[in-house]
């Protein structure tokens, strides 16, 4: 292991060196485990769908509007966990691409209804091709019955919402 000192003179490890880190019971919590994970994943689905430029959240927005066409944007918000504000520049930048369309509701014109382009359309075929793939990395990770328990205890972490 090299080493350089400080500017106290103390000999410090390089930034390249592994240093064994005692983690003191951090690895222990479930919190920590769970945003490992969850960062894993993240970088995965990056990985994954980079060429394509969209994030997660843009995805299920996109996801959301194909299966509910006409769709509220604020149903989409209000169902994603997103405050207005996040939703409103989403939507912004979306449209901007040309992904999808926002259109004043023909029922309540202080509604905007959302509609997936055929560009859109397009792009989300490419999007739920890669997507499967990057499902199928995480699925093989678990057996069949591990996979059936995994997907209900996150379901039940889902409830601690507050």
């Amino acid at each position: 292991m090299t080493s350089r000192p400080d500017s106290s003179g103390q000999a410090i490890a390089a930034a390249s060196d592994p240093v064994p880190l005692d983690f003191a019971g951090l690895d222990q919590l479930l919190g920590y485990r769970l945003r490992r994970a969850q960062g894993a994943a993240y970088r995965d689905y990056l990985a994954s769908l980079a060429d394509l430029k969209l994030t997660q959240k843009q995805t299920a927005v996109m996801w959301l509007v194909m299966g509910n066409a006409g769709v509220a944007q604020g149903a989409i918000g209000t169902a994603l966990g997103m405050d207005r504000a996040t939703m409103m520049g989403l939507v912004d930048r979306l449209e901007g691409r040309g992904l999808l369309q926002r259109r004043r509701s023909s029922v309540d014109g202080r509604r905007r209804e959302l509609q997936a382009t055929p560009s859109g359309l397009r792009l989300m075929e490419r999007v739920r091709e890669k997507i499967g793939e990057h499902e199928a990395r995480m699925k093989r990770l678990f057996s069949t019955a591990e996979l059936r328990t995994l997907e209900r205890l996150l379901q039940r972490l889902q409830s601690l919402e507050r």
